[in-house]
């Protein structure tokens, strides 16, 4: 053995995130799924122009009243 060898260093979170993935093999396949539910969604890109077009374009500074005072 190489005198001078040091093991690779690994942070307690690596470590700890080891030892959850080693107790329950499946928590990756929960991750996944959990991200399906929240962020990995089908975009109906006509819906989203249809929403877009109908906005209402902001006035250039939004605390102006429309009465025009002289």
């Amino acid at each position: 053995m190489n005198f001078f060898y040091r093991a690779p260093y690994q942070s307690d979170t690596t470590r700890f995130v080891a030892e959850l993935k080693a107790k329950d093999p499946a928590l990756e396949a929960k991750q996944r799924h959990g991200r399906e539910l929240l962020w990995d969604k089908a975009i109906d890109r006509r819906a989203q122009s249809e929403q877009r077009e109908a906005g209402v374009a902001q006035k250039p500074y939004v605390y102006q009243t429309d009465s025009q005072q002289a």
